[in-house]
């Protein structure tokens, strides 16, 4: 059975992946690259600073990095611990996929998927009672998770298993964040 899920994972990147159409690949490329988020992560930071007071703003900022770091960390554990090739190095799909970046790491799962989501549902949880429209901070990720498996590093699973690792480290953070800052505010 396991065999069998893994080789619907395959089926599902491949069809996915070759989707791609060459005049997008330097948008995706350019989207799967974290550096180019930047002024969204500085936006994220400058709503807390809108939506609260500078010391609960600064709280929940601090809240925010623990949760992405602590993420990123137990992604990075789980990856050594799995040791799933990533597609671009399958020698079994080379040939079947478009392949626009070369990573050499681990593929399961996402780390660009866990932090993404981990990222988006904590500011969204801190944020969602300042503004209803914080939601579609979740178009971010979203296009985030798309592009790695349209530049040929992650399958589907990786990705969905990162966004959902993500999602349970956030809630676990706003549960601590909530908890600590009854004890501060």
């Amino acid at each position: 059975m396991w065999e069998q899920v893994k080789q619907w994972d395959r089926e599902l990147f491949v069809f996915l992946n070759n989707l791609g159409i060459e005049k997008y690949d330097a948008f995706w490329i350019y989207v799967t690259n974290p550096r180019h988020w930047i002024p969204l992560y500085f936006f994220f930071f400058l709503l807390f600073f809108l939506a609260f007071h500078w010391r609960k703003a600064l709280f929940s900022l601090l809240f925010l990095l623990a949760t992405v770091f602590s993420v990123w960390g137990f992604t990075n554990i789980v990856k050594g611990f799995f040791i799933r090739l990533r597609p671009n190095n399958t020698p079994d799909l080379v040939d079947l996929i478009r392949v626009l970046q070369e990573p050499t790491g681990y593929s399961f799962f996402s780390g660009h998927s866990s932090t993404s989501f981990a990222a988006t549902t904590f500011v969204v949880l801190v944020l969602r009672e300042k503004s209803k429209w914080i939601y579609l901070a979740y178009i971010w990720p979203i296009i985030f998770i798309m592009s790695r498996i349209y530049v040929g590093v992650h399958y589907p699973s990786d990705v969905i298993v990162g966004m959902l690792v993500g999602i349970i480290f956030a809630f676990i953070f706003f549960w601590l964040y909530n908890k600590a800052g009854r004890r501060i505010y």
